[in-house]
Parts: structure tokens; sequence; C-alpha cells
């Protein structure tokens, strides 16, 4: 009985031993396994070490555009870093006091109808109304473009709406007689329109300032019809500009002269002497006839070329607007000289040549035996 108590003793040991084991806290399992973990891990670095030594290094074939060195991007371009001095400009203008009569250029920010708005680069901008841009009662702001400069003078500091009231007249009546004085040295030509017709001559306005056509000097021959005129552009020149009598006088014929005289030089330049053609005569002089060829040019045949005969006048033989055939016989200075006498002498050259003597009557005659005397049947 005492061995199987025994037994049963250490069996209850037995039995009882897991239990203790079990009542070991849990924390303390990890701290007990840590130092396995980090032999386990110092056992596999050498192995690990071991394999990358042994391991062969692969190293990628080089391609061309592998092999090329690559290109560094462009820098981006620094940007400009503003300062004081860039708005000094501006904030000049801005504190220039401004006085009525002032002359002022700015530049278009605005056209309507009746009003331009200008821009001066200050705290306010500046206005110019219809009524005072021109004295032209046909003006419009239609060829006013923006970005376009103006100068303009300062009739009022304020115009009740906080703008600059400015008049293109006022400042005309200064710059615009300057460039007119210019225009007058310089003896440049100039495009107007013709604005209205007056006694003896029409009006056209020039830097806003009424300029004067007189008929005579609107084209080469009389103008009858000032009307005509009214509408057109023309090319003139500056011939008088008188600011203190206010006198501004245009020309037309003095350019349409030079025109014509440059044109006739090129026709002429294709005329030969000997060559013979007809015109009409436009005048009579005492000294010869003036004759336009079918070309537009015109010529003189003197008065000992004219005729044969000795004619004391022109209009002996001639009157105006007859058709005559006439001979260029020389050109000299851009003058053609003509001759109706030439072409008389060759004709008669030509009639002495074609003469012939007729046999006599007798010799002329025959009879019907001699006709036949050479004849063999």
């Amino acid at each position: 009985m005492e061995n199987e108590k025994t037994i049963t003793n250490e069996e209850l040991m037995t039995a009882e031993a897991p239990v203790a084991e079990a009542n070991v806290p849990a924390a303390e399992a990890p701290a007990a396994e840590a130092p396995a973990s980090e032999a386990a891990t110092a056992a596999e670095a050498p192995a690990s070490d071991a394999e990358t030594a042994e391991a062969p290094e692969t190293v990628p074939a080089e391609t061309p555009e592998a092999a090329a060195p690559a290109e560094a991007p462009a820098a981006a371009p620094a940007e400009p870093v503003e300062t004081m001095a860039d708005y000094e400009d501006a904030i000049t203008a801005s504190l220039k006091p401004i006085h009525e009569g002032d002359i002022m250029t700015g530049t278009v920010i605005g056209v309507s109808e009746d009003t331009v708005t200008l821009d001066f680069g200050s705290f306010t901008d500046g206005i110019i109304r219809l009524e005072d841009a021109s004295d032209d009662p046909n003006f419009t702001f239609n060829d006013i473009q923006i970005g376009q400069e103006i100068s303009a003078t300062v009739i009022r500091r304020d115009d009740g709406e906080g703008h600059i009231r400015l008049s293109m007249k006022e400042a005309a009546a200064v710059l615009g007689w300057e460039r007119l004085v210019q225009l007058l040295n310089d003896q440049s030509n100039i495009q107007v329109k013709v604005s209205e017709a007056v006694k003896s001559g029409v009006v056209a306005y020039v830097e806003g300032i009424r300029g004067f056509i007189p008929a005579s000097k609107l084209a080469l021959t009389y103008v009858e019809n000032l009307d005509e005129y009214v509408g057109k552009e023309l090319e003139v020149r500056v011939i008088t500009a008188d600011p203190e009598a206010k006198k501004l006088v245009l020309s037309a014929r003095d350019i349409l002269r030079e025109k014509e005289a440059e044109e006739r030089k090129q026709r002429v330049s294709n005329v030969e002497v000997g060559l013979v053609t007809e015109g009409k005569v436009e005048s009579l002089m005492p000294y010869g006839a003036f004759v336009r060829l079918s070309n537009g040019l015109s010529g003189l045949v003197h008065v000992s070329q004219i005729s044969q005969q000795r004619i004391k006048h022109p209009n002996v033989v001639l009157k105006e607007g007859q058709t005559v055939k006439v001979k260029v016989i020389a050109i000299k200075e851009g003058k053609i000289s003509l001759s109706m006498k030439a072409l008389e002498d060759v004709a008669a050259a030509e009639v002495e040549e074609e003469t012939f003597e007729l046999p006599k009557a007798e010799e002329a005659t025959t009879s019907l035996a001699s006709l036949f005397k050479n004849i063999k049947l």
C-alpha cells in the first residue's frame, strides 16, 4: 500500500508541474527567447555576406544612349527684380504739377464717337471732346487708333469727373504751325482732303489748321467747277505758312507740273527722229504752230517748216483743230521739232522718181502685119 501511495504522490507531483510552469508570467517569455533570436540573426548574417561575396556581379552592357552623358537641363532665366528705379518716370509724371495751357502728349486708350481718352502715366486720364479736336466741320475720330500718341493743350485741370480736359485745336495752333513751316522749308508733299469750295478756290485742313488752295493751283488747266473737288484727296505742297497772319496756302499744280514733266521726259525718250505721224493743231503763234501728237506729246512746227512757200503767219495755211501729218526732225532738251515741209519734199521726190516719158504717137502705133511678121505657122 505504501508503494502505491508513493507512486500516487509522484504522479501527483508530476501532474502539478505543468501547472507551475503555466503560472510563469507571459511578459518573461520573450525575454527568455530574445537571446535565441539574436543568435539566429547573428548566425544568418555571415551567410548573407557570404552569398553576396560569392554571387558574381552582373554589369549591364552599355548602349550608345546610355554611354552618352545626359544633358544638363537649361537653367531658367532669372526673373528681373523690380526696383523703385523702374517706376521713377511714372512716379515723376504723377507728381508733376499740371497747369492750364500746358501741352501734354499721351497715348490713346479709348475712342468713341465724340470722345478720345489719353493716358499720361499719371493718376488721372485726359479727355478730348469732338468740339475741341478741330476747326474742320467734317472732322471725326474715325482715324484715331488705340496706342496712337496725341498732343493736346490742357484747357481745364478737372472736367468735373476727375479727368483733364484737353484741346487738340489749341495744341495745333502751336505745334501745327511749327510743322507747317517745316513742310514749307522742306518742300515736302502731303495728302489733304478738300473740305469745301469757296470763292476762287477750295479749303483743306492740315494739322487742324485751315488751308486755302486757289483755283489756279488746283490743276494744270483752268478749273471751272470747284464743287467737283469737294471730298477729293489731293497731293499738295505748302507754298505759304505765316503763323502770325494765320495764313496757309497750298498748291497741287506745282506737283502736277513736275509729274507731267517727268512723264513727258519718259515719252520723249521713246520718240525717234524721222518718225512720221499725225497730230492736231493746238495753237497758232507768229513763229509757228503747236501740234499735239497721238502719244500726247506736243511739238512745234516752225513757220519755215509749214510750207514750201514763204508765209508770214501759220494761219495762212493752218487753223486750230486741224489734223495734219508731220515728221519729227529734231529732239533737243525734251523739245520736239516737227516739219510739214519735209513731207512735201519727200512727196515731190517720190513723184519725180515715178515719172517716165511716153513714146510719141507715131512710135506707139503699129500695123497688123508687124505684129504677125515674126510668127511662124
